[in-house]
């Protein structure tokens, strides 16, 4: 019987557009997206560096554009978090033990504080027993010694514990844990019908 819920955070409660943050950069000049963008970001996600860092190992594909504009177009995947979601989140709330695992950024973070107000952030982040960011943990999915992590620090039942994201990668990572998991289809499927998939 599922007790306790681990959710990943992008395209699960917040919705985002990759496409948006892509058609930004090439505004600013971005040719292409390449093997060096994504190992600075993989970087950054994981806390190796700071945001200074990022921003200006993007200068070096794009030179002579400031970073508050790489910043804001960096910031443009982040579209808007529905608030049926945050009110469905917390009716769960007070059933199962809720965790938080996300693959992301310092920026992305404060742009969704500043995006959502402290109120709402402050009610997001209460539904929760802990809050995981990559960022600030040095591990990323589908590592799955994040998942370990979690399961052994707070002593969960594998087996009783699901664990939602939208990347096959990561709830296939997390299955090999010994996880339950539901692979969000996006556009298909809304968190929402969580109970459609899963009995409470």
């Amino acid at each position: 019987m599922i007790n306790t819920i681990i959710f990943d955070f992008g395209d699960v409660f917040i919705n985002l557009n990759k496409t948006k943050v892509e058609q930004e950069l090439q505004k600013l000049g971005l040719t292409q997206w390449n093997d060096n963008l994504n190992h600075l970001n993989y970087q950054y996600e994981i806390g190796a560096i700071n945001e200074m860092e990022f921003l200006s190992g993007f200068q070096k594909e794009i030179p002579h554009i400031d970073p508050i504009s790489i910043k804001k177009a960096w910031n443009s995947i982040l579209v808007n978090f529905p608030l049926y979601r945050l009110e469905f989140l917390e009716q769960l709330a007070s059933k199962y033990k809720l965790f938080l695992l996300s693959n992301t950024d310092y920026t992305h973070i404060e742009e969704f504080k500043r995006k959502v107000g402290s109120a709402f952030y402050n009610r997001f982040i209460n539904c929760f027993e802990h809050v995981y960011y990559s960022f600030e943990m040095g591990l990323r999915k589908p590592d799955k010694n994040i998942y370990k992590f979690i399961i052994e620090k707070h002593q969960l039942i594998a087996k009783n514990t699901l664990f939602v994201d939208d990347k096959k990668e990561n709830t296939d990572a997390a299955k090999k844990t010994g996880l339950s998991v539901w692979n969000l289809q996006v556009g298909k499927e809304d968190v929402t019908n969580l109970f459609d998939n899963f009995i409470p």
